[in-house]
């Protein structure tokens, strides 16, 4: 036991969330396993536990990881073997009575097949009676839904409904019996508790204040603050707080309940409320407020986080806060076993440890040191939960931010108080919506700070690098982060560090991208590395400018290739179809970059994603453009031709074609040809072939991501040098084909992947094209 803190129940908190993992992803006869052992040490044990502290410490961590491990086990093979698990792996249809624990979240990202999933929502409830194939079942147990956003939008948390749908197997990590995906409106639907309703007619009271009162940003961030709800808040905004380490604000956490039962306190003990008054005044708060929110396990967890917070920094007993900390995680973990896996949960306690046993004592140094109290808390707080937290966001991310600390530290003051207003909105908006307006008003310099802060600090060029990402790369900076806390204890080493990280700021990041050999001088076309998606970048032959042929599945990784590329203009977008992978990175790039036009095909489907589209380029005054075969765009280094689709065809389509109907581009650059393709697939190639259409390019951008949906013919037609295949690494669908890949190589081109080669850049060789690529800068290889 360390001097100053109480470590007694911290192994028992790892033992419980160990055999909790292990029953979790090895499967309930692993967590049996588990639980036998557990039980057979117990003797073992039992006599150094009459009089060794060691021994009983022991006692306690098989006695409560073997209820745990028992636990698991137990739910383990009643899910597994439930008849609604039975009939989702054989893939029945089934008809369900359930009770909602959450309301509808919109999916965002791929999802079903290449097409974005925001038309689907994600809600979870607790099955009551199912029919599966004539059988009626009436037995407990959690399901995932997957239903129709438009129909289940106004649903929330407690109401009882009837679905239809096809079950399938639930997600590997979870006890969950089955995800039934619904395709129609609920019936039979029941009105929720009181308190539910309540609890929804308040948030809703929020961001329709917000909404009238505020910027959108802001608009966006208020409900972000108080509920974690971040609906409304701009997909460029997202990405910036995500850039710069703030997006921890708008989720709920422990901070907010901190912050809630802090003013309460705060109050209370300045009308002269006494201590049982004043912890009575406190708990009503974090109990009202989880209601607020709705008690899901993510708001559960911080309710939990937020008690120990408030008793490490509020009441000042450091002691006692972690056995309190430990016996939180013990608590839920055996209460909702799936907080085991949960990334918020681990960050969670991270957080909530450092606060309670770093942030104290770098605070008292800094006092000691002459810094006034608030500025030592200040730069402590932030500073303690960015270092402990780091390794997971690098396990998690594969990047390490240098502008998380200072960013936190600037956005820290503002915080609490948009916090407070906030909830005061949300309180007194049924009574009054003057009063909950003037509320938001007071809430719209912080809110509006935040949002500089968060813009500003993502736009700081290296203020993140690449890490090794994995359990590897999370552990390999946990070992640097506790070395250099231990060397840091020595005032020789505190000035090396210090010196350390002058030259890091004002040296290596500024010349980082300078000796990387990237961008590659001369580049013609860009292949970006966006994951499972396409992000392809044509330089216009004009300095600082370059056409977008579609923008990725995600808001970062498009605008930070073509930041890394140094172009300041886009004069069009392309986007080949309304897919996800091809269109959700739109919004990123509008938010960053001058565009001046947005190009779709002219089918306008899926309808949401055209509606979306259409929005985020209206915010930014970017007009909506068609595009469609035989039109030509030229700019002195670059010429497009549209060789497809043709509108007559495009009329008789639908939303299940939009692969077919991706607008198809032969680009003539300094390098040559480039045929991009979007993601057509056997019919769309077919009728480019017979259409007569000159084909042959120097460059393939291979349809659909390398999938076996490509005809040899096709292939034969444009018989490419250089073939570039836009992938995600260890993607779900298969891609490439290994028949597609075989039939390039055999035909003598060569194959280049983004998912092995990073960002791929294509340039003018003496013998046809040439290509450079990020992931190995140094090498150029010529045709």
């Amino acid at each position: 036991m360390s001097p100053g803190f109480d470590l007694r129940l911290a192994p028992t908190a790892v033992a419980v969330w160990a055999v909790t993992l292990i029953g979790l992803l090895a499967g309930w006869l692993a967590a049996a396993v588990a639980a036998v052992l557990a039980l057979l040490a117990m003797p073992l044990v039992w006599p150094a536990s009459r009089n060794r502290a060691w021994g009983r410490a022991m006692l306690v961590v098989l006695v409560l990881a073997g209820v745990a491990a028992t636990g698991m086990a137990v739910r383990g093979h009643r899910a597994e073997h439930h008849p609604v698990r039975q009939a989702a792996h054989h893939g029945e249809r089934l008809t369900a009575r359930v009770t909602l624990t959450s309301a509808p979240i919109p999916l965002r990202g791929p999802s079903f097949g290449a097409q974005r999933a925001q038309d689907r929502a994600l809600v979870r409830a607790a099955l009551e009676t199912a029919d599966v194939a004539g059988r009626h079942v009436r037995a407990g147990g959690s399901v995932v839904l997957l239903v129709p956003t438009d129909q289940w939008r106004d649903l929330i948390a407690g109401q009882s409904v009837t679905v239809r749908g096809k079950a399938a197997p639930p997600r590997s990590g979870e006890l969950t019996i089955a995800a039934l995906q619904v395709f129609g409106a609920p019936t039979d639907v029941g009105a929720p508790p009181g308190w539910q309703r309540t609890a929804a007619d308040l948030r809703e009271g929020l961001r329709r204040t917000a909404a009238a009162e505020l910027s959108p940003a802001a608009a966006g961030l208020l409900p972000g603050l108080v509920i974690g709800d971040t609906g409304a808040l701009p997909p460029e905004v997202a990405q910036d707080f995500e850039t710069a380490g703030l997006t921890h604000l708008m989720a709920v956490s422990g901070a907010n309940l901190a912050i809630v039962c802090g003013a309460v306190l705060l109050v209370l003990h300045l009308i002269g409320a006494g201590p049982v008054l004043s912890v009575l005044g406190a708990g009503a708060a974090l109990v009202g407020f989880v209601v607020l929110a709705g008690p899901e396990p993510s708001v559960l967890r911080a309710a939990a986080m937020g008690a120990v917070t408030l008793l490490a920094l509020v009441l000042g007993r450091r002691r006692s806060a972690l056995p309190v900390l430990s016996a939180s995680v013990i608590g839920l973990l055996l209460l909702l076993p799936e907080l085991a896996t949960s990334a918020g949960f681990a960050l969670s306690v991270a957080a909530t440890a450092g606060l309670v046993v770093l942030a104290p004592a770098w605070a008292a140094v800094l006092r000691d040191r002459g810094v006034p109290i608030g500025a030592a808390e200040a730069i402590a707080v932030p500073l303690a939960a960015h270092v402990v937290t780091a390794p997971l966001v690098a396990a998690l991310s594969g990047t390490v931010s240098l502008v998380a600390v200072p960013a936190n530290l600037l956005a820290g003051p503002v915080v609490a108080p948009a916090t407070v207003l906030g909830v005061l909105a949300t309180v007194i908006a049924p009574l009054s919506g003057w009063l909950a307006g003037a509320s938001c008003w007071l809430a719209a310099p912080e809110l509006e700070w935040l949002a500089v802060v968060a813009d500003r600090a993502a736009a700081v060029p290296g203020g993140s690098f690449e890490w090794l990402p994995g359990t590897a790369g999370g552990l390999l900076l946990a070992a640097v982060v506790v070395i250099g806390l231990f060397m840091l204890r020595g005032k020789r080493f505190r000035v090396l560090a210090a010196v350390a990280l002058l030259v890091v700021v004002l040296l290596l990041v500024p010349v980082r991208s300078a000796v990387s050999g990237w961008p590659v001088p001369g580049w013609s076309m860009v292949a970006c590395d966006v994951g499972q998606g396409d992000g392809l970048v044509l330089a216009t032959g004009r300095p600082e400018e370059a056409v977008v042929v579609d923008t990725g599945p995600d808001l970062e990784r498009s605008a930070a290739c073509l930041e890394r590329l140094g172009v300041r203009r886009i004069p069009l977008a392309v986007l080949t179809h309304l897919h996800a992978d091809h269109v959700s990175g739109l919004a990123g790039l509008l938010g960053r970059f001058p565009v001046g036009a947005v190009a779709v095909g002219p089918l306008r489907e899926p309808a949401w994603a055209m509606r979306e589209v259409v929005r985020d380029a209206m915010a930014h005054r970017v007009p909506v453009v068609p595009m469609q075969a035989g039109q030509r765009a030229s700019w002195p280094g670059l010429v497009l031709d549209v060789l497809a689709p043709d509108p007559a065809l495009a009329r008789t389509q639908t939303a299940e074609d939009a692969n077919d109907a991706s607008i198809v581009v032969l680009a003539t650059t300094s390098a040559g040809r480039v045929l991009l393709t979007g993601d057509i697939e056997l019919p769309a190639q077919g009728e480019l072939v017979a259409s007569g259409l000159e084909l042959r390019a120097d460059v393939l951008k291979v349809p659909h991501h390398g999938s076996r949906y490509t005809t040899p013919r096709f292939l034969h037609a444009v018989r490419p040098r250089t073939a570039l295949i836009s992938v995600g690494d260890g993607n779900s669908y298969g891609h490439p084909s290994p028949f597609v890949v075989d039939l390039l190589t055999r035909a003598g081109a060569k194959v280049l992947r983004t998912d092995q080669e990073g960002d791929i850049a294509i340039l003018p060789g003496p013998d046809g094209p040439r290509h450079v690529s990020r992931g190995n800068p140094l090498r150029a290889v010529d045709r």
